[in-house]
Protein backbone atom coordinates (compact mmCIF):
# COMPACT_ATOMS: atom_id res chain seq x y z
CA UNK A 1 0.00 0.00 0.00
CA UNK A 2 2.99 2.28 0.87
CA UNK A 3 4.93 1.66 -1.90
CA UNK A 4 1.58 2.13 -4.44
CA UNK A 5 1.41 5.66 -3.05
CA UNK A 6 5.14 6.67 -3.29
CA UNK A 7 4.57 5.55 -7.22
CA UNK A 8 1.24 7.79 -7.30
CA UNK A 9 2.98 10.80 -5.09
CA UNK A 10 5.80 10.20 -8.21
CA UNK A 11 3.67 10.26 -11.09
CA UNK A 12 1.59 13.55 -9.54
CA UNK A 13 2.74 16.62 -8.20
CA UNK A 14 2.52 17.23 -4.70
CA UNK A 15 -0.07 20.28 -5.96
CA UNK A 16 -1.98 17.47 -7.69
CA UNK A 17 -2.02 15.03 -4.55
CA UNK A 18 -3.53 18.17 -2.80
CA UNK A 19 -6.24 19.46 -5.66
CA UNK A 20 -7.44 15.64 -5.12
CA UNK A 21 -8.10 15.35 -1.43
CA UNK A 22 -10.04 18.74 -1.53
CA UNK A 23 -11.94 17.43 -4.04
CA UNK A 24 -12.10 14.25 -2.11
CA UNK A 25 -13.12 15.99 0.85
CA UNK A 26 -15.36 18.58 -0.23
CA UNK A 27 -17.60 15.89 -3.11
CA UNK A 28 -18.29 13.94 0.71
CA UNK A 29 -20.29 17.17 1.81
CA UNK A 30 -21.56 17.93 -1.00
CA UNK A 31 -23.04 13.85 -1.77
CA UNK A 32 -24.24 14.10 2.02
CA UNK A 33 -26.32 16.92 1.18
CA UNK A 34 -27.26 15.76 -2.00
CA UNK A 35 -29.19 13.25 -0.14
CA UNK A 36 -30.76 15.20 1.80
CA UNK A 37 -31.60 17.94 -1.16
CA UNK A 38 -33.50 14.87 -2.22
CA UNK A 39 -35.80 14.16 0.84
CA UNK A 40 -36.64 18.33 0.93
CA UNK A 41 -39.54 19.87 -1.13
CA UNK A 42 -38.24 22.93 -0.84
CA UNK A 43 -34.88 25.11 -2.09
CA UNK A 44 -31.67 23.71 -0.90
CA UNK A 45 -27.90 24.77 -1.22
CA UNK A 46 -24.84 22.97 -2.85
CA UNK A 47 -24.47 19.74 -3.99
CA UNK A 48 -21.80 17.28 -5.29
CA UNK A 49 -20.98 19.96 -7.76
CA UNK A 50 -20.99 22.88 -5.83
CA UNK A 51 -19.30 22.13 -2.87
CA UNK A 52 -16.33 20.83 -4.61
CA UNK A 53 -16.34 24.28 -6.24
CA UNK A 54 -15.92 25.79 -2.73
CA UNK A 55 -13.21 24.14 -1.48
CA UNK A 56 -11.54 24.64 -4.80
CA UNK A 57 -12.39 28.23 -4.78
CA UNK A 58 -10.23 28.47 -1.46
CA UNK A 59 -7.67 26.73 -2.66
CA UNK A 60 -7.24 28.45 -5.27
CA UNK A 61 -7.01 32.05 -3.46
CA UNK A 62 -4.43 30.26 -1.26
CA UNK A 63 -2.15 28.90 -4.27
CA UNK A 64 -2.43 32.35 -6.03
CA UNK A 65 -1.71 34.82 -2.64
CA UNK A 66 0.55 32.28 -0.87
CA UNK A 67 0.93 33.30 2.96
CA UNK A 68 -1.16 36.79 2.55
CA UNK A 69 -4.03 36.21 4.78
CA UNK A 70 -5.37 39.20 3.48
CA UNK A 71 -6.46 37.74 -0.05
CA UNK A 72 -8.00 35.04 1.64
CA UNK A 73 -10.29 36.68 4.26
CA UNK A 74 -11.20 38.71 1.01
CA UNK A 75 -12.39 35.71 -0.79
CA UNK A 76 -13.95 34.42 2.45
CA UNK A 77 -15.81 37.08 2.74
CA UNK A 78 -17.08 37.12 -1.11
CA UNK A 79 -18.34 33.31 -0.89
CA UNK A 80 -19.94 35.00 2.54
CA UNK A 81 -22.11 37.38 0.16
CA UNK A 82 -22.46 34.52 -2.36
CA UNK A 83 -23.36 32.37 0.10
CA UNK A 84 -26.09 35.17 1.80
CA UNK A 85 -27.72 35.51 -1.80
CA UNK A 86 -28.52 31.97 -2.16
CA UNK A 87 -29.75 32.08 1.82
CA UNK A 88 -31.94 35.30 0.52
CA UNK A 89 -33.25 33.13 -2.16
CA UNK A 90 -34.21 30.41 -0.11
CA UNK A 91 -36.29 32.54 2.24
CA UNK A 92 -38.21 34.13 -0.85
CA UNK A 93 -38.92 30.52 -2.52
CA UNK A 94 -39.74 28.50 0.82
CA UNK A 95 -43.33 29.51 2.05
CA UNK A 96 -42.62 26.52 4.86
CA UNK A 97 -44.13 27.99 8.80
CA UNK A 98 -40.88 27.43 9.88
CA UNK A 99 -37.35 29.87 9.04
CA UNK A 100 -35.64 27.39 6.97
CA UNK A 101 -31.89 26.50 8.71
CA UNK A 102 -28.65 28.11 7.01
CA UNK A 103 -26.54 25.03 7.90
CA UNK A 104 -25.91 24.16 3.90
CA UNK A 105 -24.68 27.93 3.94
CA UNK A 106 -22.40 27.36 6.86
CA UNK A 107 -21.12 24.23 5.89
CA UNK A 108 -20.22 26.22 2.64
CA UNK A 109 -17.86 28.23 4.44
CA UNK A 110 -16.30 25.11 6.07
CA UNK A 111 -15.50 23.60 2.70
CA UNK A 112 -13.88 26.79 1.63
CA UNK A 113 -11.77 26.52 4.51
CA UNK A 114 -10.83 22.96 3.80
CA UNK A 115 -9.43 23.72 0.63
CA UNK A 116 -7.19 26.85 2.08
CA UNK A 117 -5.99 24.43 4.77
CA UNK A 118 -5.28 21.98 2.13
CA UNK A 119 -2.91 23.85 0.40
CA UNK A 120 -1.19 25.46 3.57
CA UNK A 121 -0.66 21.39 4.51
CA UNK A 122 -2.58 21.26 7.62
CA UNK A 123 -3.97 18.16 6.35
CA UNK A 124 -5.23 16.39 9.48
CA UNK A 125 -7.07 19.77 10.26
CA UNK A 126 -8.76 19.98 6.75
CA UNK A 127 -9.82 15.92 7.34
CA UNK A 128 -11.10 16.49 10.90
CA UNK A 129 -13.04 19.90 9.92
CA UNK A 130 -14.73 17.44 6.74
CA UNK A 131 -15.91 14.72 9.30
CA UNK A 132 -16.84 17.00 12.36
CA UNK A 133 -18.88 18.82 9.47
CA UNK A 134 -20.47 15.94 8.11
CA UNK A 135 -21.16 14.47 11.73
CA UNK A 136 -23.15 17.73 12.39
CA UNK A 137 -25.09 17.85 8.71
CA UNK A 138 -26.04 13.91 9.56
CA UNK A 139 -27.12 14.17 13.21
CA UNK A 140 -29.60 16.48 12.56
CA UNK A 141 -32.51 14.36 13.70
CA UNK A 142 -30.54 13.18 16.81
CA UNK A 143 -28.92 16.30 17.99
CA UNK A 144 -32.26 18.38 17.71
CA UNK A 145 -33.84 15.17 19.66
CA UNK A 146 -31.69 16.09 22.41
CA UNK A 147 -33.27 19.54 22.80
CA UNK A 148 -36.51 17.60 23.76
CA UNK A 149 -35.40 14.83 26.15
CA UNK A 150 -32.90 17.61 28.60
CA UNK A 151 -34.83 19.94 30.01
CA UNK A 152 -33.35 23.71 29.86
CA UNK A 153 -32.41 24.39 33.77
CA UNK A 154 -30.26 20.47 33.36
CA UNK A 155 -28.26 22.32 30.63
CA UNK A 156 -27.75 25.49 32.09
CA UNK A 157 -26.44 23.40 35.39
CA UNK A 158 -23.73 21.05 33.10
CA UNK A 159 -22.94 25.20 31.48
CA UNK A 160 -22.24 26.16 34.86
CA UNK A 161 -20.10 23.55 36.13
CA UNK A 162 -18.25 23.09 32.99
CA UNK A 163 -17.35 26.68 32.96
CA UNK A 164 -16.39 26.35 37.22
CA UNK A 165 -14.47 22.88 36.04
CA UNK A 166 -12.57 24.56 33.35
CA UNK A 167 -12.01 28.43 34.51
CA UNK A 168 -11.33 27.20 38.36
CA UNK A 169 -9.76 24.20 37.88
CA UNK A 170 -6.68 25.02 36.24
CA UNK A 171 -5.43 28.10 37.95
CA UNK A 172 -5.64 26.16 41.30
CA UNK A 173 -2.37 26.13 42.88
CA UNK A 174 -1.14 22.47 42.75
CA UNK A 175 0.92 22.28 46.38
CA UNK A 176 -0.23 21.81 49.44
CA UNK A 177 -1.13 24.46 52.07
CA UNK A 178 -1.40 24.71 56.16
CA UNK A 179 -0.59 22.23 58.79
CA UNK A 180 -2.93 19.93 57.08
CA UNK A 181 -1.28 20.05 53.77
CA UNK A 182 -4.41 20.82 51.95
CA UNK A 183 -3.77 20.72 47.93
CA UNK A 184 -6.72 23.08 46.26
CA UNK A 185 -6.24 21.96 42.99
CA UNK A 186 -6.52 17.74 44.23
CA UNK A 187 -8.83 18.80 46.09
CA UNK A 188 -11.51 20.16 43.24
CA UNK A 189 -9.98 17.45 41.06
CA UNK A 190 -11.87 15.08 43.47
CA UNK A 191 -15.13 17.32 43.21
CA UNK A 192 -14.61 17.03 39.89
CA UNK A 193 -14.38 13.54 39.26
CA UNK A 194 -17.11 12.19 41.98
CA UNK A 195 -19.60 14.38 39.89
CA UNK A 196 -18.73 13.34 37.25
CA UNK A 197 -19.04 9.79 37.87
CA UNK A 198 -22.67 10.17 39.79
CA UNK A 199 -23.40 12.20 36.47
CA UNK A 200 -23.03 9.89 34.40
CA UNK A 201 -25.17 7.31 36.34
CA UNK A 202 -27.60 10.25 36.56
CA UNK A 203 -27.75 10.32 32.47
CA UNK A 204 -28.30 6.78 32.05
CA UNK A 205 -31.29 6.90 34.80
CA UNK A 206 -33.10 10.03 32.96
CA UNK A 207 -32.42 7.77 29.49
CA UNK A 208 -33.89 4.39 30.70
CA UNK A 209 -36.67 6.32 33.14
CA UNK A 210 -39.39 3.71 32.08
CA UNK A 211 -36.21 0.34 33.18
CA UNK A 212 -37.28 -2.03 35.93
CA UNK A 213 -36.58 -2.08 39.57
CA UNK A 214 -32.85 -3.77 39.06
CA UNK A 215 -31.20 -1.89 36.22
CA UNK A 216 -32.79 1.36 38.66
CA UNK A 217 -30.97 -0.59 41.26
CA UNK A 218 -27.31 -0.87 39.69
CA UNK A 219 -27.46 2.47 38.10
CA UNK A 220 -28.38 3.94 41.33
CA UNK A 221 -25.73 2.28 42.99
CA UNK A 222 -23.12 3.77 40.88
CA UNK A 223 -24.46 7.03 41.59
CA UNK A 224 -25.40 6.60 45.52
CA UNK A 225 -25.93 3.43 47.00
CA UNK A 226 -27.28 5.03 50.08
CA UNK A 227 -30.13 7.26 48.53
CA UNK A 228 -30.69 4.20 46.29
CA UNK A 229 -31.41 2.08 49.24
CA UNK A 230 -33.64 4.82 51.11
CA UNK A 231 -35.89 5.02 48.08
CA UNK A 232 -36.23 1.11 47.43
CA UNK A 233 -37.16 0.86 50.69
CA UNK A 234 -40.08 3.26 51.17
CA UNK A 235 -41.50 1.75 47.94
CA UNK A 236 -41.47 -1.24 49.63
CA UNK A 237 -44.14 -0.23 51.73
CA UNK A 238 -46.67 0.24 48.81
CA UNK A 239 -45.91 -2.82 46.81
CA UNK A 240 -45.89 -6.06 48.41
CA UNK A 241 -42.62 -7.82 46.96
CA UNK A 242 -39.74 -7.99 49.32
CA UNK A 243 -37.87 -10.38 47.60
CA UNK A 244 -37.58 -7.88 44.59
CA UNK A 245 -36.90 -4.96 46.94
CA UNK A 246 -34.39 -6.37 49.11
CA UNK A 247 -32.50 -8.12 45.92
CA UNK A 248 -32.45 -4.72 44.49
CA UNK A 249 -31.15 -3.00 47.72
CA UNK A 250 -28.32 -5.43 47.36
CA UNK A 251 -27.59 -4.95 43.82
CA UNK A 252 -27.18 -1.62 44.35
CA UNK A 253 -24.59 -1.50 47.38
CA UNK A 254 -22.47 -4.35 44.82
CA UNK A 255 -22.09 -1.73 42.28
CA UNK A 256 -21.02 0.36 45.26
CA UNK A 257 -17.90 -1.32 44.62
CA UNK A 258 -17.81 -1.01 41.23
CA UNK A 259 -18.00 3.02 41.69
CA UNK A 260 -14.87 2.80 44.24
CA UNK A 261 -12.74 1.21 42.29
CA UNK A 262 -13.41 3.96 39.30
CA UNK A 263 -12.17 6.29 41.97
CA UNK A 264 -9.57 4.19 43.60
CA UNK A 265 -8.27 3.56 40.12
CA UNK A 266 -8.08 7.41 39.04
CA UNK A 267 -6.53 8.50 42.56
CA UNK A 268 -4.22 6.12 43.71
CA UNK A 269 -2.76 3.03 41.39
CA UNK A 270 -1.19 1.68 44.37
CA UNK A 271 -4.08 1.30 46.38
CA UNK A 272 -5.87 -0.31 43.63
CA UNK A 273 -3.64 -3.33 43.65
CA UNK A 274 -4.86 -4.04 47.57
CA UNK A 275 -8.69 -3.18 46.71
CA UNK A 276 -9.44 -4.66 43.39
CA UNK A 277 -9.67 -8.46 44.08
CA UNK A 278 -11.97 -7.39 47.42
CA UNK A 279 -14.25 -5.32 45.76
CA UNK A 280 -14.62 -7.32 42.45
CA UNK A 281 -15.26 -10.14 44.62
CA UNK A 282 -18.01 -8.03 46.97
CA UNK A 283 -19.39 -6.74 43.90
CA UNK A 284 -19.59 -9.87 41.94
CA UNK A 285 -20.94 -11.71 45.01
CA UNK A 286 -23.55 -8.91 45.70
CA UNK A 287 -24.63 -8.83 42.35
CA UNK A 288 -25.28 -12.60 42.04
CA UNK A 289 -27.24 -13.23 45.34
CA UNK A 290 -29.27 -9.29 44.73
CA UNK A 291 -30.27 -10.74 41.11
CA UNK A 292 -31.26 -14.25 42.29
CA UNK A 293 -33.00 -12.96 46.18
CA UNK A 294 -35.22 -10.43 43.60
CA UNK A 295 -35.83 -13.17 40.96
CA UNK A 296 -38.20 -15.09 44.00
CA UNK A 297 -41.11 -12.74 43.02
CA UNK A 298 -40.42 -12.33 39.37
CA UNK A 299 -43.30 -13.88 38.40
CA UNK A 300 -45.30 -11.06 40.12
CA UNK A 301 -42.77 -8.03 39.65
CA UNK A 302 -42.07 -7.94 36.24
CA UNK A 303 -43.96 -5.09 35.62
CA UNK A 304 -42.79 -2.83 38.19
CA UNK A 305 -41.20 0.37 37.01
CA UNK A 306 -39.63 2.72 38.97
CA UNK A 307 -40.19 5.56 40.16
CA UNK A 308 -37.88 7.07 42.15
CA UNK A 309 -36.06 10.49 41.26
CA UNK A 310 -32.12 11.32 41.75
CA UNK A 311 -30.73 15.11 41.84
CA UNK A 312 -28.68 16.41 39.33
CA UNK A 313 -25.17 15.68 41.05
CA UNK A 314 -23.58 18.67 38.87
CA UNK A 315 -25.86 21.19 41.38
CA UNK A 316 -23.27 23.52 42.13
CA UNK A 317 -24.42 23.82 45.68
CA UNK A 318 -23.89 19.71 45.22
CA UNK A 319 -20.33 20.37 44.59
CA UNK A 320 -19.42 22.69 46.92
CA UNK A 321 -21.05 20.88 50.05
CA UNK A 322 -18.80 17.72 49.02
CA UNK A 323 -15.58 19.99 48.89
CA UNK A 324 -16.36 21.07 52.37
CA UNK A 325 -17.67 17.66 53.67
CA UNK A 326 -14.35 16.34 52.28
CA UNK A 327 -11.75 19.02 53.53
CA UNK A 328 -13.36 18.52 57.11
CA UNK A 329 -13.08 14.42 56.31
CA UNK A 330 -9.75 15.09 55.59
CA UNK A 331 -8.77 17.36 58.32
CA UNK A 332 -10.16 14.64 61.19
CA UNK A 333 -8.45 11.95 59.12
CA UNK A 334 -4.63 13.18 59.41
CA UNK A 335 -5.50 14.39 63.03
CA UNK A 336 -6.47 10.88 63.57
CA UNK A 337 -3.46 9.59 62.34
CA UNK A 338 -1.28 12.30 63.93
CA UNK A 339 -2.99 11.47 67.92
CA UNK A 340 -4.38 8.03 67.64
CA UNK A 341 -2.60 6.11 65.04
CA UNK A 342 -3.38 3.51 62.77
CA UNK A 343 -6.34 2.65 64.87
CA UNK A 344 -7.90 6.32 64.61
CA UNK A 345 -8.11 5.89 60.71
CA UNK A 346 -9.50 2.42 61.47
CA UNK A 347 -12.30 3.87 64.09
CA UNK A 348 -12.61 6.73 61.66
CA UNK A 349 -13.99 4.62 58.63
CA UNK A 350 -16.31 3.08 60.98
CA UNK A 351 -18.30 6.00 62.09
CA UNK A 352 -17.99 8.24 58.71
CA UNK A 353 -19.28 4.63 57.10
CA UNK A 354 -22.46 5.42 58.85
CA UNK A 355 -22.77 8.60 56.42
CA UNK A 356 -20.96 8.67 52.85
CA UNK A 357 -18.27 7.05 52.40
CA UNK A 358 -17.19 8.81 49.12
CA UNK A 359 -15.09 11.41 51.05
CA UNK A 360 -13.08 9.25 53.94
CA UNK A 361 -12.25 7.46 50.92
CA UNK A 362 -10.97 10.08 49.05
CA UNK A 363 -8.89 11.31 51.78
CA UNK A 364 -7.61 7.90 52.25
CA UNK A 365 -5.89 7.79 49.02
CA UNK A 366 -4.56 11.44 49.35
CA UNK A 367 -1.73 9.98 51.76
CA UNK A 368 -1.73 6.13 50.58
CA UNK A 369 1.70 5.43 49.86
CA UNK A 370 3.23 8.53 51.66
CA UNK A 371 1.93 9.79 54.93
CA UNK A 372 -0.50 6.24 55.53
CA UNK A 373 0.91 2.82 55.11
CA UNK A 374 -0.80 1.29 51.93
CA UNK A 375 -2.14 -1.52 54.32
CA UNK A 376 -3.92 1.29 57.26
CA UNK A 377 -5.66 3.05 53.86
CA UNK A 378 -7.01 -0.03 52.45
CA UNK A 379 -7.74 -1.90 55.23
CA UNK A 380 -9.73 1.38 56.43
CA UNK A 381 -11.63 2.00 53.27
CA UNK A 382 -12.54 -1.71 53.47
CA UNK A 383 -14.19 -1.08 56.54
CA UNK A 384 -16.01 2.28 56.06
CA UNK A 385 -17.49 0.46 53.39
CA UNK A 386 -18.76 -2.33 55.60
CA UNK A 387 -20.28 -0.18 58.12
CA UNK A 388 -21.75 1.96 55.35
CA UNK A 389 -23.40 -1.40 54.02
CA UNK A 390 -24.58 -1.96 57.96
CA UNK A 391 -26.15 1.81 57.75
CA UNK A 392 -27.84 0.84 54.63
CA UNK A 393 -29.29 -2.22 56.10
CA UNK A 394 -30.89 0.18 59.14
CA UNK A 395 -32.11 2.68 56.91
CA UNK A 396 -33.70 -0.11 54.77
CA UNK A 397 -35.26 -1.84 57.95
CA UNK A 398 -36.59 1.70 59.16
CA UNK A 399 -38.37 3.24 56.24
CA UNK A 400 -38.79 -0.01 54.00
CA UNK A 401 -42.16 -2.81 55.22
CA UNK A 402 -41.55 -5.21 57.88
CA UNK A 403 -40.75 -8.42 55.27
CA UNK A 404 -37.78 -6.00 52.76
CA UNK A 405 -37.14 -4.28 55.22
CA UNK A 406 -36.05 -7.24 57.13
CA UNK A 407 -34.75 -9.24 54.25
CA UNK A 408 -32.72 -5.89 53.52
CA UNK A 409 -31.12 -5.74 56.94
CA UNK A 410 -29.79 -9.29 56.58
CA UNK A 411 -28.50 -9.32 52.91
CA UNK A 412 -26.38 -5.91 53.49
CA UNK A 413 -25.15 -7.25 57.16
CA UNK A 414 -23.89 -10.18 55.73
CA UNK A 415 -22.41 -7.85 52.64
CA UNK A 416 -20.50 -5.76 55.31
CA UNK A 417 -19.16 -9.60 57.40
CA UNK A 418 -17.66 -10.40 54.13
CA UNK A 419 -16.46 -6.65 54.02
CA UNK A 420 -15.15 -7.30 57.57
CA UNK A 421 -13.22 -10.39 56.87
CA UNK A 422 -11.78 -8.82 53.51
CA UNK A 423 -10.34 -6.36 56.35
CA UNK A 424 -8.31 -8.95 58.28
CA UNK A 425 -7.31 -10.33 54.98
CA UNK A 426 -5.93 -7.50 53.78
CA UNK A 427 -3.66 -6.76 57.61
CA UNK A 428 -2.73 -10.68 56.94
CA UNK A 429 -1.46 -10.30 53.47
Amino acid sequence: MNFQFERLAELLPAEGLKIILVLFLSFLVGLEREERKANEPYYSFGGVRTFPLLGLIGYSIALLFGSQLFAEILGFLGVSGFLMLSYRHKLRSQQAPDMPGITSELSGLVTYLVGSLVYHGYFWIATTLTVANMLLLALKEFLEGLTRHIAPHEILTFTKFLLLTAVILPVLPNQPFGPFQINPFKTWLIVVVVSTISYASYLMLRVTRESGILLSAILGGIYSSTMTTVALAKRSTRDDYPHLFAGATLLASGFMYVRLTILVAIFSWSSLRMLFIPFLSLAALATIIGYIWSRRSADKSEKLRREFRHSNPLELRTAFFFAGIFLIVLTATKLALLHIGNKGAYALGIVLGFTDVDPFIMSMLQGAGSTTPLSVSAGAIMLATASNNLAKGFYAYFFGSRDAGRQSLLLLAFLASLGIIAFFALQWF
